[in-house]
């Protein structure tokens, strides 16, 4: 059997690039087609003696396939190649999990896989802002755009019908209707175009981020504090002082060990020199808080 197989999948050892989608599908198409008797002894070589050899050849063969499901989406305005390469990488994710003891064909395991990974890529490129997060969202978003194709535009009782048949709230319905309606804009025009430059958002929405007063009050109540500070380290001791504007302003900061060393003391009488200057310090700030 293992013969057999080898000699019925001999197939070319390349691939053209997938840019090149009319060379890619003719290539995929040259890959025989395995029987069920052939599936099985690659996938059980797979999943029993990680044949990698084995998986190669069960994804090969089913390159066309993915081909065949990618162009169901070719109304999303993605590139075909791109569709293709998505359903190429869940094809190999089938491949690594199928299991020959399920009793059925690759091609019926795989399908979830590769539609899966499609529809990701779709939700993810086919607007700037995502359409469709939740599960039901993403249901909704690929059901509706198969029902609007066949209704066209919905009147109240098709949007409940949509929704009975969904399972979702007909509010869902209307809001993704609307969400497919909806088209990207950019936030700046072209600055040539004058008359388009008075529509887009930029021209209308507010940064309310930054208010020239708040800055400018921002700014003086900073400086205050930091003059009173000022005021309040000059009351200190020199050594105080000196403590404070190594211990905590200057940089590289020094520890309580450097200084004790420098000043013939402790560490621990540093620390308290330090928390008593502090206390001084907060007390002539404290009429600023107040």
């Amino acid at each position: 059997m293992g013969d057999m197989v080898m000699n019925n999948t001999a197939t070319p050892q390349a691939i053209p690039p997938i840019g090149s989608i009319d060379a890619y599908i003719a290539q995929v198409n040259r890959f025989p087609v395995l029987s069920a008797e052939e599936e099985q002894e690659l996938a059980r070589r797979f999943h029993e003696q990680h044949d990698l050899e084995a998986a190669r050849k069960l994804v090969l063969s089913h390159l066309r396939f993915v081909v065949y499901i990618a162009r169901g989406y070719s109304g999303y305005g993605l590139p075909q190649a791109d569709l293709i390469q998505e359903g190429n990488i869940g094809l190999m994710k089938a491949v690594k999990r199928f299991d020959p003891a399920y009793g059925v064909r690759l091609v019926s395991f795989a399908v979830h896989w590769i539609r899966a990974e499609i529809h990701e890529f779709i939700l993810r490129n086919w607007r700037i802002v995502k359409v469709a997060t939740t599960k039901a969202q993403r249901k909704l978003f690929f059901n509706l755009r198969s029902a609007r194709k066949r209704l066209g535009w919905m009147n109240q009782q098709e949007v409940e019908a949509v929704a009975e048949d969904l399972k979702v709230k007909p509010e869902e319905v209307i809001e993704m209707d609307q969400r497919l309606s909806a088209h990207d804009a950019a936030f700046d025009a072209n600055p040539q175009d004058d008359d388009e430059r008075r529509f887009v958002p930029e021209a209308y929405l507010a940064d309310n981020r930054y208010d020239p007063a708040d800055t400018v009050a921002e700014e003086e109540s900073e400086e205050y504090t930091r003059q009173r500070l000022e005021e309040a380290l000059e009351e200190l001791d020199a050594r105080s002082r000196d403590i404070v504007r190594r211990r905590w302003i200057e940089e590289p900061k020094a520890t309580l060990q450097e200084l004790a060393d420098e000043y013939g003391v402790s560490a621990e009488r540093i620390r308290q020199i330090e928390k008593r200057a502090f206390s001084r310090i907060r007390e002539r700030l404290t009429p600023l808080a107040a």
